[in-house]
């Protein structure tokens, strides 16, 4: 196969993910503002939900987000504390976040995101809304109801926006999978830690590390063997 049919079948393959991934993770609710099919959604269709309709725009499909359980966003703190204290100890001009925050990731009207963790280095990109553009560093706690989307299309998105590291973190697996984007080439698999590490965040040439053994108890608490 050549190098413009390999790139056609690609983009096919994940055409079908979002339209496979889509039908199954959003609601009449969404569907129902604009009246368009999904892959014709816009920002402006984003912004035009009511504000208790959850989701996510990307390239012009909606995907409902469920509020986060309890032991989710408790990793999600813990994680966004390491970070945060790390950069403030060390007077840091990046700037890490939480969710919720709209990421704007393509710089287009088609997607709109919202990354569980993310650390920001170009502050030109911070807007009054949210970010608009891609950050550097970004994270994501798998929960059963967005695992594929996160490891498919988010993983798709991230980079090729130019997120340079994408971690996934799967708490019932006891996994992180590490993506360094800037370092690998398109068909290169992540690397994969387990929960009871201290995992280097490569942005910050390992300097900064996170501590997942904090969450392994939590981990085997919510999901025992």
């Amino acid at each position: 196969m050549d190098m413009e049919s390999s790139k056609e079948e690609k983009a096919k393959s994940y055409e079908e993910a979002l339209k496979e991934l889509s039908a199954q993770m959003v609601s009449e609710a969404a569907l129902q503002y604009g009246k368009k099919e999904q892959g014709e959604y816009t920002i402006e269709d984003y912004y035009a939900l009511p504000d208790d309709q959850r989701v996510e725009l990307i390239d012009g499909f909606f995907f409902d987000m469920e509020a986060p359980g309890f032991m989710h966003q408790r990793a999600v703190g813990e994680i966004y504390r390491q970070i945060a204290n790390y950069i403030t100890d060390h007077k840091g001009s990046c700037l890490p976040f939480v969710a919720p925050v709209d990421v704007r990731l393509d710089c287009d009207n088609r997607t709109m995101v919202q990354p569980d963790v993310g650390i920001l280095c170009d502050r030109d990109k911070v807007k009054r809304w949210g970010i608009y553009g891609a950050p550097d560093f970004l994270i994501e706690v798998l929960s059963p109801s967005t695992k594929m989307k996160d490891m498919l299309i988010k993983k798709t998105k991230y980079r090729q926006a130019g997120v340079r590291e994408y971690w996934m973190v799967d708490l019932r697996r006891r996994k992180v999978l590490i993506y360094i984007f800037e370092a690998m080439n398109e068909k290169d698999g992540p690397a994969i830690h387990g929960l009871e590490e201290q995992i280097p965040v490569m942005i910050y040439n390992g300097d900064l590390a996170v501590d997942m053994s904090v969450m392994l108890p939590w981990a085997l608490e919510e999901y025992p063997e």
